[in-house]
């Protein structure tokens, strides 16, 4: 059961990966799409889950379907999302506006269906077992598979859309080619969650406004949600502008491969480390060293133009050694948030808390890319489309790199103010703290 659910993470980490690392990339550079136009075709349809989160969490609490309350809807989007991800890459012969509004169309559908499958997936920890440790064990295999998609598809994508120069046709290939993962990863959770336990049923208010009058009255969770709203834009943001680094100041589109192997190879060799100093010293102190580390390394990046291609990379790695207690230690400060607030109220929250956080993480990394789109808007970037290649203003090259590195940088290093004010629950404390009489 715990691989079951797992794998479900093959599509969030996917569909949070490939839009971002290269959807704004392929509007401005294959479909001459100008920089502030393109950032809006991003970013709108990402912002609408924040509306449309609440309404499917609603749903499925009501839910009286066959199979459960979750169960259904991740059958709805596994069979809607794929498809509509390949049409997004699949456009016409169009360009500038009416290719931007082609994209949105297609990206507002299939974020959608996205949300459709993600909100209840994301409840299900908190209904499928009481015991706290078994619940980080679930939780565990969600991120590995998240690490692995977040791999998988940031290597597989960028690659498949650069053969020949990135043509429109290979953005096609590259489109169906995510489908199938996507696919892979949406069906397979839906078929092996059939034999997880039920053990608890939570619902969540009907709409965002309740939800928010919900979260008002728990303090912890609103510091851990704007803490982790902060540091999902940095990564928005860094992920919006991977393919113009590696194109513009690493000079090759097809770096952007080396450099996300940096960033994701050492999750799986360093997730046992963090998970060891969240048990030791606690998960919020783990989580403030993962975070400070991400700083240095976002920070060091704006480098690489002056010190060379290696001091890019080599920042790239300590990000990516950050990135994965980025990764599993806000989820894990959730749950016992989540469990913390159960045992104060006595009521199952966690479909409304989730549903926030949720739609917190999509406006985060939807935004990131409209802000990486105005970076570039504001320092002259020219837009063209494949066949047709044009030379950047410096000041354009400048904010590609500045836009990258310490902009992020800056904002991973405002969410620490938010975590030291997130009040630690028991559950958080170190196993091995010596407790006051």
């Amino acid at each position: 059961m715990r691989i079951g659910y797992g794998l479900g993470s093959l599509c969030t980490g996917t569909f949070a990966t490939v839009p971002g690392l290269i959807l704004l990339y392929y509007l401005t550079n294959v479909l001459a799409v100008s920089p502030a136009l393109a950032g809006a075709a991003v970013f709108l349809p990402k912002a609408w889950d924040v509306l449309i989160n609440p309404l499917v969490g609603a749903l499925s609490d009501r839910s009286r379907l066959r199979g459960g309350p979750r169960r259904p809807f991740l059958l709805i989007g596994a069979c809607t999302l794929p498809p509509l991800f390949a049409l997004i890459f699949a456009a016409p012969p169009l360009r500038g506006m009416a290719a931007a509004a082609y994209v949105a169309a297609l990206f507002l559908l299939a974020a959608t269906a996205y949300a459709v499958f993600q909100v209840p997936y994301v409840t299900m920890p908190a209904e499928i077992t009481d015991d706290p440790a078994e619940r980080r064990r679930v939780l565990s295999w969600r991120v590995g598979f998240l690490g692995a998609a977040i791999l998988l598809s940031g290597a597989l994508a960028p690659a498949i859309a650069h053969t020949d120069g990135g043509t429109p046709a290979s953005y096609r290939l590259m489109g169906i080619a995510v489908a199938v993962l996507l696919a892979v990863g949406m069906f397979g959770a839906w078929f092996t969650t059939r034999w997880a336990p039920a053990v608890a049923r939570s619902t969540a208010e009907p709409s965002l406004r309740a939800q928010l009058a919900v979260a008002r009255t728990n303090r912890p969770f609103l510091f851990l949600a704007g803490m982790w709203f902060l540091q999902a834009l940095a990564v928005g943001v860094m992920l919006a502008g991977v393919q113009y680094f590696a194109t513009y100041t690493l000079g090759s589109p097809a770096a952007v491969t080396p450099l996300f192997a940096c960033l994701i190879g050492p999750l799986v060799l360093v997730m046992p480390l963090w998970t060891r100093l969240a048990r030791l010293r606690g998960a919020k102190y783990a989580q403030g060293c993962a975070t400070v580390l991400y700083v240095a390394g976002a920070a060091a990046l704006a480098l690489t133009g002056h010190v060379g291609n290696a001091l890019g990379y080599a920042a790239v790695a300590v990000i990516g050694i950050a990135y994965a207690g980025l990764q599993l230690l806000p989820l894990t400060l959730l749950a016992d948030t989540l469990a913390a607030d159960t045992a104060r109220t006595g009521k199952r929250r966690a479909a409304t808390f989730t549903g926030l956080w949720t739609a917190a993480e999509t406006l985060a990394f939807a935004l990131g890319a409209g802000v990486f789109a105005l970076v570039l808007a504001l320092t002259g970037f020219r837009s063209s489309d494949a066949d047709h290649e044009v030379a950047q203003p410096a000041a354009a090259l400048t904010g590609i790199t500045a836009g990258m590195s310490l902009l992020p940088a800056l904002l991973a290093a405002a969410s620490l103010w938010l975590l030291h004010h997130y009040r630690e629950d028991p559950a958080d404390a170190p196993e091995d703290a010596t407790r006051a009489p």
